[in-house]
């Protein structure tokens, strides 16, 4: 039976992490950022992005891949000695390597961005997918958090505050693959460029901050109201 939300649904939600003391509680919100990079890190992929358009235009493609990466190696230095973890830190730069490749062996400008505009298709498959099974993947990330303890898909509101947030992800990703590939398909690298990082950091936390809705009004109605 849904309930009402109550006010602690204003508080930041809390939860047990796996491996940590259980007496230990984590802001499930700050999770999320984190496991998406947390905002310097989605403003980190964007530097070589724009260094490698910038070089592309005045050197041979080759030099402007190998400075793509020697920016994104720098990043990486700069991002361990902040203490962040090496395998967090070294994405942005396995990223950049592969992109590089694929500009290397397509050899054009533009096949820096290839993956990145599949990988968009892909998630839109697949938040679309989660949504078509009437599992949204946002609620299945909330309740993976929380244990697997709660019969989220039960609740109305809930469910559809996941579905919302799935849907605005699915949104987001398809957005992507639509009009990068269509500048990819016309060849214009520098609006891609741009494309690139317009509708990433920008656009992604928008879907986070819907999913951090989502969360807390799963966390009102299912977990505070169940210890009320």
């Amino acid at each position: 039976m849904n309930t009402p939300e109550s006010t602690s649904a204003d508080k930041d939600e809390t939860l047990t992490v796996p491996g940590r003391k259980t007496t230990e509680k984590v802001d499930a919100t700050q999770l999320l950022l984190d496991n998406l990079g947390g905002t310097s890190g989605m403003i980190y992929t964007a530097i070589p992005v724009v260094a490698f358009v910038a070089a592309n235009a005045l050197v041979a493609l080759p030099i402007a891949v190998g400075v793509a990466v020697a920016i994104a190696l720098v990043i990486t230095v700069v991002r361990v000695r902040r203490g962040e973890p090496v395998m967090q830190a070294s994405g942005g730069l396995l990223g950049v390597v592969a992109a590089g490749g694929v500009a290397a062996w397509t050899g054009s400008a533009g096949g820096y961005f290839l993956i990145g505009i599949w990988l968009s298709l892909g998630g839109a498959a697949l938040m679309l997918a989660s949504i078509l099974a009437r599992r949204p993947l946002t609620g299945l990330l909330w309740n993976a958090l929380h244990g697997n303890e709660y019969t989220w898909r039960s609740n109305r509101s809930v469910a559809r505050a996941h579905y919302i947030a799935t849907s605005t992800f699915a949104v987001l990703f398809g957005a992507r693959y639509v009009v990068q590939d269509w500048l990819y398909d016309t060849d214009a690298t520098g609006w891609l460029a741009f494309a690139r990082i317009a509708m990433g950091t920008p656009l992604l936390a928008l879907a986070v901050l819907v999913t951090v809705w989502a969360f807390r009004r799963s966390t009102a109605q299912l977990v505070h109201s169940n210890s009320a």
